[in-house]
């Protein structure tokens, strides 16, 4: 029986090439956010661009997120190192990223012109879910590195693979998704402002929270593929590559939402066995003697 030789030093920069990529991208989305702030400021519309570039740099990391892993898995290359630093690159790439992202370009431009009370409670309330987002990003990142064997508070089919909790990189793409899809230039309006927080905030609950989100860690990609899966991968393609901006916005939506979709269908599925395992309630003694009319 021959022993499998162990994988040469060199592989083991493949999967860290790519977990780099993933820092580059965050720190690339940061400046064009910066960027984009200094010339809003200015009154220049360029900046649109910036935001838009800001965006897709997020989203793109969000590709390539899953690229570090399987490629260490499949090159048999996986290592403490590699699981820190790819732990490290998600903290800047979907943590710092999207939080100055979601602070300059949800909040910081708002005109309260009529009210300037008002716009100083909304920036300290945008600085406070910024952060918020970005701790509940670090603190999912950690229980997922602490935690083997992981099963959300709802426990799905068997054989089945789940996050538990939102994962940070679908958190921050879909922030990023709605810049893309709406943003050409920051948000002006409060009531949209306040939304928008309010989003971030459920966005960071999510990560925290034990609700089960699909990992889809076991498709497996080198297998046999029938034609019908084939032609239907190509139209995928087809329309992420032509209409982007509302199907990275549809996709992020429903994958945000389906873990708070299966949490509510759930807890509904279980009142109902609940009551029927109990039985309707039992009827009362009937009163004695005919009322009178």
């Amino acid at each position: 029986m021959k022993i499998p030789k162990p994988p040469r030093r060199a592989a083991y920069a493949l999967p860290t090439l790519f977990t780099a990529g993933n820092v580059f991208l965050g720190f690339l989305s940061i400046f064009q956010t910066v960027e984009g702030a200094i010339r809003q400021a200015a009154g220049d519309p360029s900046c649109a661009q910036n935001f838009d570039k800001a965006a897709a740099f997020i989203g793109m990391g969000v590709a390539i997120d899953g690229l570090d892993g399987r490629i260490a898995r499949l090159t048999n290359t996986v290592s403490d190192f590699g699981r820190e630093m790819d732990s490290l690159a998600d903290v800047i790439g979907f943590g710092v990223a999207p939080a100055v992202l979601a602070f300059v370009w949800g909040v910081y431009f708002v005109d309260f012109s009529r009210a300037p009370m008002g716009r100083e409670h909304l920036l300290q309330a945008g600085y406070f879910l910024a952060f918020i987002f970005l701790l509940c990003g670090a603190m999912r990142l950690a229980r997922f590195n602490i935690t083997t064997n992981a099963v959300p508070s709802n426990p799905g089919r068997p054989g089945k693979k789940y996050f538990v909790g939102l994962p940070i990189p679908a958190a921050a793409g879909m922030l990023a998704a709605i810049v893309y899809f709406f943003g050409r230039t920051p948000l002006t309006d409060w009531m949209a402002s306040v939304a928008w927080l309010a989003l971030v905030a459920l966005l960071a609950f999510l990560m925290v929270c034990t609700w089960r989100y699909r990992s889809f860690k076991d498709l497996n990609l080198l297998r046999p593929r029938s034609p019908v899966s084939i032609i239907l991968l190509g139209a995928i393609i087809y329309v992420f590559w032509n209409y982007s901006r509302p199907a990275l916005l549809a996709l992020g939506s429903f994958y945000c939402g389906s873990g708070i979709v299966v949490k509510i269908a759930g807890a509904l599925k279980r009142k109902v066995l609940k009551r029927d395992v109990q039985g309707p309630p039992a009827a009362g003694p009937e009163p004695e003697g005919t009322p009178i009319g």
